[in-house]
């Protein structure tokens, strides 16, 4: 059973930048697929970025802002956002699976999530 913990929500104003971080509990964590996701209000949680060894996957919407890197030593997932905008509000979700995807479905285990939101 992995266990998630993400921190590093909050306000910011739009174009500016935010970095999540996410604390996994297992000490396989270098073998995981480890993503983020979000979830506004009235909306289908949305796949964010996923990431495993050197490969890295985003959602259109983030492509060219979000940055998603993990620190395997520590066992610390993170995502650097920038250039925020107010439709970037929602929660964020820290995941992680055994197997590549870009659905929900294909993950596991998850995080209590982390609230961003994004001043216009």
């Amino acid at each position: 059973q992995v266990q998630l913990r993400e921190s590093g929500g909050g306000l910011v104003q739009a174009g500016g930048s935010l970095t999540l971080a996410c604390a996994a509990s297992e000490t396989t964590f270098a073998n995981y697929v480890m993503g983020w996701f979000r979830q506004a209000p009235g909306k289908e949680r949305e796949f964010v970025a996923a990431t495993r060894w050197d490969i890295r996957i985003y959602g259109e919407s983030v492509q060219d802002r979000f940055t998603i890197t993990r620190d395997n030593a520590k066992n610390i997932l993170y995502l650097q956002m920038n250039s925020l905008k107010p439709e970037d509000t929602a929660v964020y979700y820290c995941a992680a699976s055994q197997r590549f995807g870009r659905s929900r479905n294909d993950f596991p285990y998850w995080g209590q999530g982390t609230q961003v939101t994004v001043s216009s």
